[in-house]
Order: C-alpha cells, then sequence, then structure tokens
C-alpha cells in the first residue's frame, strides 16, 4: 500500500527511494536530495492524518507548527538528528530530517544463549550515553515515548548511538482519557513501552523504564516478552543464578524497570548520580538461589551465614534482601545512595514551597538560599527563586487592579483581573473574597439590565435593548441567553429598519413626504440601509418644501413617476425579505419575552 511512494519527488526536491515502515505516528521513508550534489540521502516522514475535517486539519497544522519547532531545538544536540525541514503538501504533512548512517542498536544485543552478554562496564556506558540525551530532551519538556534497539542507532563516523523517531506530531498523552491500542504499536515497540503509556499517563520516567528493558535485554539474552512477571506485585523476574551482574547494578535495572511509575528513578539526572557512585571495576557477584544474601559490616559476628567479599562498598552497612528471581529493597536506591545532607536540601526546597504558597516570599527566598552551591538541585533551586518573584510580582499587580476595581464597583473587572493572579495559595485567597461578592452584584446588575433590554424590546425599541445587553459583563452567568437576544434583536433592528423604508415608500407615493421623513428618521444609524434612509430624507424634504410652495403638480410628476420607480422596484425586493424573515423569526420566540417580536 506504500509503495506507490516509490520514487515520488516531494517539494521537487525529495525523491522517496526506500520504505523504512510505519510506526505509531505514520510512514518513514529514506529520500535522496536530488537538489544537492552527490544526492544525500534524508529521512522522511509522513504524519499521520485520521480525518480530512477542516477543524481536524486546522488542529493538525497547528500542533505541526509547534512541534516541528520543538524537534527542531532537539536537533541541536549532537546524539540527535537535525530537522532538516518541515512542508504541508496536498493536505499531508511531511518532516525530513537527517539520515544516520550506521546499525541499529539490535545488531549488537546478545540473543538468547549466544554467551555474548554485555560486560557490566559496556551496561554502564550504554546507560550514560543513553541517559545524557534523555537528561537533553526531557529538559526540553519532550517524551520520546519509544525507546526501543531498533531507535538507537550506533553512528559509523564515531561510535555514539544516536536516539531517532521522535514521536513528533503526536501528544505525549495520546489524548484525554483515551487507550493507547495494541494494534497500533509496532510489535517492535512492545515490552519496551511502559504500562502507564497504555492508559495516557506517559511520564518522562516512561523512558527511564524502556532503558531498563534494553540494558536487562544486554545482560540476560532475553527480549522484554521473554521475561516472566511476578502475578502479585506486576514487576519483572530478570535475575537468576545465572546473571553475571552486581547486586548494585541489579538494584538500579529493577528501580528503573519498576512497574509503578512512582516507584521509579523520577529523572535521567538520577539515574546518572546513581551510576556515577558505582564501583564497576569489581567483579560482578552471583546470588545463589538457595539463600536470600545480606549484606553486613559485621560479617565475622555472623559466621554462619553466606558473605560476598566482593559487595559494593555502597550496600555496606544496610540489609539488601535479594531473593533468587527479583531484587528486594526496603528503601529502593535512590534512598541508599543519597546522602542525608542532600536528603535536608530536598526538604528545603518543599519547606520553601510551603513557605511561598503561604505568603510568606522572603522566607522562601532565605530558605533556598540555604542550600549550598556544590549541591545537586543548587540550579533547580535558583531557577525557582527567580520565577516564584516573577509570578509574586504578576499576583501583586493583578490584586491591586481587582482590588481598585472593587472599590470603584467595576464588578466585571474585578472578576477580569483575578482569573489573571498567578496559581499561589496566599494571593488567590485573598481575591476569593472579592470575587465572591463581585459575582454576586455581576448577576445582579445582569438580571436589571435584561430586564430593561425586554422592556424597550417590548416597546420595539430595539436599538436602547441592544445597548443594554452590550453593557452586560462577558463573565455573567447569562452569557449564552445575551447572546441569543443580540442576534435575534440585530436581526429585528434590520427587519424594523426595512418596514420603515418600506412605509415611508408607500407614503411618498401617497405624497404625503412629511410622514415619510418622520419614518425614515426612525432608520438606526448601524443598520445596511441608512444611507438609503438619508438620502431619501433630502429627497423629501425638498419635495415637501415644493409642496409647500404650491408649485404646480405637473412640474413634479415626472419626478414622481420617476422615484415611484425605484421606490416600487426597491419595495418589491423588501417585501419578501420582510416576509421571510418575519416567519423565522417565530422560530426565534424561545418565551414570554418574545411577544414583543412582531413588527407589524
Amino acid at each position: 500500500m506504500t509503495h506507490h511512494m516509490i520514487g515520488k519527488v516531494l517539494q521537487s526536491r525529495y525523491q522517496i527511494v526506500q520504505n523504512l515502515g510505519s510506526g505509531v505516528f505514520g510512514q518513514t521513508y529514506i529520500a535522496v536530495d536530488i537538489e544537492q550534489p552527490h544526492n544525500p540521502k534524508c529521512v522522511v516522514k509522513l504524519i499521520k492524518v485520521t480525518s480530512n475535517q477542516p477543524s481536524y486539519l486546522e488542529t493538525l497544522r497547528l500542533r505541526f507548527l509547534t512541534e516541528t519547532e520543538t524537534l527542531r531545538l532537539l536537533g541541536h544536540h549532537n546524539q540527535i538528528p537535525e530537522l532538516v525541514t518541515c512542508f504541508e503538501e496536498n493536505e499531508r504533512f511531511y518532516l525530513v530530517q537527517e539520515f544516520i548512517e550506521g546499525h541499529a542498536l539490535s545488531a549488537e544485543l546478545p540473543m538468547h544463549r549466544s554467551g555474548n552478554a554485555w560486560s557490566e562496564r559496556e551496561v554502564v556506558k550504554f546507560l550514560e550515553d543513553v541517559l545524557g540525551i534523555l537528561q537533553f530532551i526531557h529538559a526540553q519538556g519532550v517524551i520520546h515515548c519509544d525507546i526501543k534497539p531498533e531507535n538507537l542507532i550506533r553512528r559509523a563516523c564515531d561510535g555514539k548511538l544516536v536516539l531517532i523517531d521522535f514521536g513528533s506530531i503526536q501528544p505525549i498523552d495520546f489524548g484525554t482519557d483515551s487507550i493507547l491500542p495494541i494494534y497500533r504499536i509496532p510489535v517492535t515497540s512492545l515490552g519496551y513501552i511502559p504500562p502507564e503509556q497504555f492508559i495516557s499517563q506517559t511520564q518522562p520516567n516512561s523512558d527511564i523504564y524502556a532503558l531498563g528493558m534494553i540494558a536487562i535485554q544486554a545482560i540476560t539474552g532475553l527480549t522484554p516478552l521473554q521475561l516472566k512477571v511476578d502475578p502479585h506485585t506486576n514487576n519483572i523476574f530478570w535475575r537468576t543464578s545465572h546473571t553475571q551482574v552486581s547486586d548494585y547494578l541489579a538494584a538500579v535495572l529493577s528501580k528503573m524497570i519498576c512497574y509503578d511509575f512512582k516507584g521509579r528513578f523520577q529523572s535521567a539526572t538520577e539515574v546518572l548520580q546513581v551510576l556515577k557512585q558505582m564501583t564497576v571495576d569489581k567483579e560482578p557477584q552471583t546470588i545463589d538461589a538457595e539463600y536470600t544474601l545480606f549484606v553486613d559490616p559485621v560479617a565475622d559476628a555472623h559466621p554462619g551465614r553466606p558473605i560476598s567479599e566482593k559487595s559494593s562498598p555502597l550496600l555496606t552497612g544496610m540489609k539488601v534482601g535479594l531473593a533468587a528471581n527479583s531484587l528486594v529493597m526496603g528503601l529502593g536506591v535512590y534512598s541508599l545512595v543519597n546522602s542525608p545532607v542532600a536528603h535536608s536540601e530536598t526538604e528545603a526546597l518543599y519547606k520553601a514551597t510551603e513557605e511561598y504558597q503561604s505568603g510568606d516570599l522572603d522566607k522562601a527566598i532565605a530558605l533556598v538560599k540555604s542550600i549550598p552551591a556544590t549541591s545537586t538541585i543548587y540550579p533547580e533551586a535558583q531557577a525557582t527563586v527567580g520565577e516564584w518573584q516573577h509570578q509574586w510580582q504578576i499576583a501583586g499587580e493583578q490584586y491591586q487592579i481587582a482590588e481598585k476595581a472593587y472599590q470603584e464597583q467595576r464588578w466585571s473587572d474585578v472578576l477580569r483581573a483575578s482569573a489573571k493572579v498567578p496559581d499561589i495559595l496566599y494571593w488567590q485567597s485573598k481575591t476569593d473574597q472579592l470575587v465572591k461578592q463581585a459575582r454576586v452584584n455581576v448577576e445582579s446588575e445582569t438580571k436589571g439590565l435584561l430586564a430593561k433590554a425586554y422592556e424597550r424590546a417590548i416597546e420595539k425599541d430595539f436599538n436602547t435593548a441592544l445597548e443594554y445587553l452590550h453593557q452586560i459583563p462577558e463573565n455573567s452567568s447569562h452569557g449564552s441567553i445575551v447572546q441569543q437576544k443580540l442576534a435575534e434583536y440585530n436581526q429585528k433592528k434590520h427587519i424594523r429598519a426595512a418596514y420603515f423604508l418600506q412605509k415611508a415608500y408607500q407614503k411618498a407615493e401617497a405624497r404625503d413626504f412629511n410622514t415619510a421623513v418622520k419614518l425614515l428618521q426612525q432608520v438606526p444609524k448601524d443598520t445596511p440601509i441608512y444611507a438609503t434612509a438619508q438620502a431619501k430624507v433630502i429627497e423629501y424634504s425638498q419635495k415637501q418644501r415644493l409642496q409647500g410652495d404650491g408649485q404646480k403638480i405637473a412640474s413634479l410628476t415626472p419626478i414622481s413617476d420617476k422615484v415611484s420607480r425605484s421606490e416600487v422596484q426597491t419595495k418589491s425586493t423588501l417585501t419578501p425579505f420582510i416576509r421571510s424573515t418575519a416567519t423565522s423569526l417565530q422560530d426565534l420566540q424561545p418565551g414570554n419575552y418574545m411577544q414583543e417580536v412582531n413588527i407589524r
């Protein structure tokens, strides 16, 4: 079905030469740039379009422009393909990316029982390499959503891993409350995609899960779908007595692939910090399947217990139960390897956030400043302070505007300013009181203005009725009624204007120019026929004077005949308009307030 694209030239420049297959997000091809010398290769992605509805296409177009900006930014990283260009052709959206010469990581991974499992050093190097890329993309607010061996290319020129095939246009959560159906996922991705991604709760650490699964595959030679799952916890059994891996790295990998994303490392930075503290030089220790192994600092005190002399120094002093198939950790790796100092720094940031929310900005800033510059959370803390000061200033300004509007009884302005107050508990609670009272007053104002508008409409004074409606605050709960009445009274105003013009023509035919002028003067300014009415006022006033001067009727006849013809013609075009609109107005009457409708 996709073969019809082979040989096709897009944008008179990119010629499709090979189909790379389809993914969750669309179709991918290799193309050559026929405009460049040597015709370099590039990757062309055709984004999947599921509907041709104009509104859907417009939404997709907007998202396409936004997302391609992100891809352009990501391409600045040395290990992510550059975005060459993006374009729309025949309501289809295309991305053109740099082609990476090399081979997929899947070619390097061991096959079951092949005996070429990766060493611990190789696994750690691989993790650090890819975690560096994830750290960068997550900082840009992007989750890859499809980390798998096929999407990691070992670049031929320098041997570095390059992360390809970003989900591009698809939003991260696959839509509200939607489920990612299995049939939409390429078979190669199954097993690497974490459980939360199937129920639209994708997290940055969903990518960490996928990376952990690849590392386990490198160690065990088993693909994710070949591993067994614990029926009670849903966690994966992967470590057996044959697995050559140290307790430390095993703990790290198990935490990376925890079934519940809350139990996983929360960021690529966390995993990197943990790996940095690892001593890779130690030989991996194996587990005796018959025992639960305990690492204890006072080994001599327990001569009967099996102890590994080569256990990681970080685990010394902590009891870590290692069952034969899975690693049972009471505290989790992160709390094991983070010193109490780091813990108190994180607490300082939490406490500062509480103070900020409750209204003490100075205390919040002082707490953040207590975090030393050597701390890993120092950059984040500094950025937070800057953001807090910025938000605090906006909140203060908007509150003052709301308060001033409240004192001047401009209730609608109170609501408008309050809506712009940032999400800071202290300022929100201050504006809540103003908002409460303003809402009551807006509703009361609305009812009064509506009643006045209905009153004027009954008198067929639609112009004044519309003026009252326009005074109703836009944030009133009666918004839909107001909109309906605005449309209705506008229509009636135009019909009434046409009615006055038609009546004026009839009076002019009967040479009652005085009444004709009075009727024309009732045509409102903002109606399409106002200009015509004004021209006729001048003409009829002149005729009225001539008539008053006692001029001969004969001298008026040619003019009168001439005027009558144009007026009769206008009248004949207006009549069906009035008749049809008046009929449609019967359908517009929703209730008793509509008794004022009848124009005649």
